[in-house]
């Protein structure tokens, strides 16, 4: 019996291993590191539970003031500043461009449209005419939208065409210049050495001979390829009048965003929409961050255990080639100095501090969190009245963004630009994009103060009231407070006093 008995465990044993080893065929996103559709087998499915939980019990049964609610409602005061866009520049005169300017865009949403705006530039500095820009396909999204699928790429012409002379197509003359082209070899009219942060002089003497020779130059990579400081004026307010008006998204996603604004307006209670000073009938979004790429790239630990570790160590290796230099910093050592992005749980706690309750409007605007429901659970207990597209939006309108990455972070960001408070999990471009959007509109934007919210959560004994005290003081003078421009600053972060000027 003995025998036969372990016999038929070693013929278990033996399925089993023959089965782990042919389930990759099968399910290959449950382990390949780019896999999107799915959780890792061995991470995301053993999210963890909450980590704060002396706060969260305070969090859950804190009472809020009727004037903690009506400071943190309130809109920004008129801090003396204003759009001031009318540029000085000589309208240009299409007869009289040097040749046709092609650049590809890779990065994700955010990141392309920063590149879109400075390209314009480059073409005004080089009395050129730009060819409506080429995005790459990002290659964690897996996305091939193209820019007139995601902007009004006629809006954008008419708003530029006093400054910039711009097409949809080249001329059959230059037909043969494609991105199939330029990635089958090396081609003269292809620049490839645009330093990061290029002056407007660096095109003047590189490109402009090119421009002069042969009536057409590819520039790839662009991304972040003209500086921001050093700059004629006129090319300032350029890059701003395309930030703040040329760029609108294409119709279809301006009317899904309207109408998911109006649902997170008018959903919920009994006052339907009234908009009083305490939240009825607003809502706050927010910016999660927190995806596989994010979570991996900060080389933080997320309380996961062991297999989390193991599976972004992984994650990391594959993706950037052990060239993350975060790695060489413990978690402690991250966590102080404000490295880490918080996590779901980590920014309700933040929210319910700063004074937002559970009648708060939330809407989520995310790429797919890393840990999926588990991961956000405790976010949803702090906030039951959280929204996203998903929840909002009619099967019909979700399938006009559906496997479509860029279409559905313009959705967010279009919402994003509707909210009456913003806030972001942590820095990175989405968070920079609004931060710009809305200081120029003069709309509210909760920054976190990351380094002294990193020092309150590895606090494991503090209570919530010292917590709460300490985050509403920690967070007075970052809620939309506009800054000059810092040299090297982006002007899309920070528009003043480039993009704006003071009112008399």
């Amino acid at each position: 019996m003995k025998v036969e008995y372990l016999q038929s465990q070693s013929q278990r044993a033996a399925f089993a291993g023959i089965f782990l080893i042919i389930l990759p065929n099968f399910c290959p996103n449950l382990f390949h590191p780019l896999g999107r559709a799915y959780p890792s087998l061995f991470s995301e499915w053993n999210a963890p539970s909450a980590k704060h939980t002396r706060l969260l019990e305070g969090a859950l049964h804190q009472n809020i003031s009727e004037k903690q609610q009506l400071d943190i409602w309130s809109p920004l005061v008129d801090q003396g500043w204003k759009p001031c866009l009318d540029s000085p520049g000589v309208p240009f005169n299409p007869e009289k461009s040097r040749g046709y300017i092609q650049v590809f865009l890779d990065g994700g949403l955010n990141q392309q449209r920063m590149g879109i705006c400075d390209a314009v530039a480059v073409a005004k500095i080089l009395n050129a005419t730009l060819v409506i820009p080429h995005l790459e396909v990002n290659p964690v999204w897996q996305d091939s939208s193209s820019f007139t699928d995601i902007f009004d790429v006629d809006h954008f012409i008419e708003v530029l065409h006093d400054e910039v002379s711009i097409v949809k197509e080249l001329p059959s003359m230059y037909s043969w210049s494609t991105r199939e082209y330029y990635g089958t070899g090396i081609r003269p009219t292809r620049i490839k050495t645009a330093p990061v942060h290029a002056s407007s002089n660096w095109y003047l003497e590189n490109v402009l001979p090119m421009l002069d020779s042969y009536g057409i130059v590819a520039i790839a990579p662009f991304s972040h390829r003209l500086a921001f400081d050093n700059v004629p004026k006129e090319i300032q307010l350029l890059r701003c009048k395309v930030n703040f008006q040329a760029l609108v998204f294409v119709p279809h996603i301006r009317t899904l965003g309207d109408n998911l604004v109006q649902r997170l307006r008018n959903s919920h209670g009994t006052n339907k929409g009234a908009k009083d000073e305490t939240g009825s009938g607003k809502f706050i979004v927010l910016h999660l961050r927190f995806d596989k790429d994010m979570a991996a790239h900060s080389a933080c630990d997320f309380g996961g255990g062991k297999a989390e570790k193991l599976a972004l160590a992984k994650y990391r290796q594959v993706i950037w080639q052990g060239r993350v230099m975060k790695t060489q910093f413990s978690n402690e050592e991250l966590r102080q100095q404000g490295r880490c992005p918080l996590t779901p749980e980590e920014i309700g706690l933040l929210l319910r501090a700063l004074g937002f309750n559970n009648n708060t409007r939330l809407y989520l605007a995310s790429h797919k969190v890393y840990g999926g429901e588990a991961r956000i659970s405790t976010l949803c207990k702090l906030f039951p009245l959280m929204e996203d597209k998903k929840s909002l939006a009619s099967d019909e309108e979700r399938a006009q963004v559906e496997n479509k990455a860029s279409l559905s972070a313009a959705v967010d960001y279009y919402v994003s630009m509707r909210t009456d408070i913003f806030i972001s999990a942590s820095p990175g471009n989405m968070h920079n994009a609004m931060l710009g959007y809305r200081a120029y509109k003069n709309m509210k934007t909760i920054k976190p103060n990351m380094v002294l919210l990193s020092q309150l959560f590895l606090n494991e004994t503090i209570e919530w009231p010292e917590f709460q005290q300490a985050v509403v003081n920690g967070h007075k003078n970052r809620q939309g407070q506009l800054r000059l421009r810092k040299e090297t600053q982006s002007i899309y972060t920070y528009p003043i006093p480039d993009c704006m000027c003071r009112q008399h």
